[in-house]
């Protein structure tokens, strides 16, 4: 799952078609402090650059933005909205994510019922979310797995494509990341590094 970022020089429209031309097909809108207008055709720009590709499109924050916009969905933290409300609005084929940072954000998330996956961490520091809560690292990340009821996890926060392996053999559904593309100016590159990285990672080991 590929997040665009604020300040790099390109529109978030720009990024995400350039994520999806080097193979990307999970594109999170994430838009900090930008006004409603402004973050409304953002969304719309990048929902229209994302079909031709059969990327899915997910809106960050807010679930209005995410239906008004055609997005696919909408990721929401434990304080940026309701996941219940957000189903109501966005309907049932809607993607909705929700963030786990602890054991209550994770057995809320399997109770609420209404999610398709959540993201979890963080992995490691990032820079690029204010207010960090507390590393968890791959154990603890691990140990909030069996309290999701089931729901696919993606780890977040910091991840690098050398975690990739750890990452799935952990039984995790998928990463997102967003300042990790970006690194050294090599986009394209960064983004083929972690998708390869991932598909040569070793499967979850099965304990049935």
């Amino acid at each position: 799952m590929c997040l665009t970022l604020d300040g790099p020089g390109v529109t978030h429209a720009g990024q995400a078609a350039g994520l999806c031309a080097a193979g990307a097909r999970w594109i999170q809108l994430r838009m900090k402090g930008a006004g409603r207008g402004a973050w409304l055709a953002e969304a719309r720009a990048t929902v229209a650059v994302c079909r031709p590709f059969g990327a899915v499109v997910i809106v960050n924050d807010d679930a209005a933005i995410a239906a008004e916009s055609g997005a696919d969905g909408v990721h929401l933290g434990s304080r940026d909205g309701d996941w219940r409300e957000a189903r109501r609005l966005l309907g049932g084929r809607a993607i909705i994510g929700g963030t786990v940072n602890h054991a209550a954000d994770a057995g809320r998330a399997a109770d609420a019922g209404c999610l398709d996956y959540v993201g979890i961490g963080p992995f490691r520091y990032t820079a690029t979310k204010q207010n960090l809560p507390p590393v968890l690292g791959l154990e603890g990340i691990r140990a909030l797995l069996p309290l999701l009821g089931g729901l696919p996890a993606w780890a977040i926060g910091g991840i690098q494509p050398a975690d990739l392996p750890a990452i799935r053999e952990a039984g995790l559904a998928g990463v997102a990341v967003s300042s990790g593309l970006g690194r050294a100016g090599r986009g394209a590159e960064n983004v083929g590094d972690y998708l390869a990285r991932w598909e040569s990672a070793p499967q979850p080991v099965s304990h049935s």
